[in-house]
């Protein structure tokens, strides 16, 4: 090995580098937040209108299915189907007072 210095010396830091650095990593995440999907205002009201549609309908719709087929394996057909549909209505709106509780989530 020579003892010889290079021709060149390695530069230390520089303050004008990290400057730079430091103002490309705000960029870039100033950048990224604009790009990111917003829910606000109607789009948020509709994914919660269209949950509470769903909780309701499935509810409803569960409830007379389980309730039905109950019934017809215990041949207590019309009573069971009612106290499906009951049940079913119950948790529909469990389910939609949670939902209504909840704050919006910026999904």
């Amino acid at each position: 090995m020579s003892d010889e210095k290079p021709a060149r010396e390695t530069i230390g830091e520089d303050a004008r580098i990290d400057a730079l650095e430091e103002r490309l990593r705000t960029a870039r995440e100033r950048e990224e937040q604009r790009n990111r999907p917003q829910t606000k205002g109607s789009d948020a009201g509709y994914k919660a209108g269209n949950k509470v549609l769903a909780d309701l309908l499935g509810g409803i719709l569960g409830g007379a299915v389980v309730g039905y087929a109950i019934g017809w394996l215990t041949g207590s057909n019309p009573w069971a189907l009612l106290i499906g549909l009951f049940l079913g209505i119950v948790v529909a709106f469990r389910n939609i007072i949670r939902a209504s509780n909840q704050p919006p989530s910026g999904d």
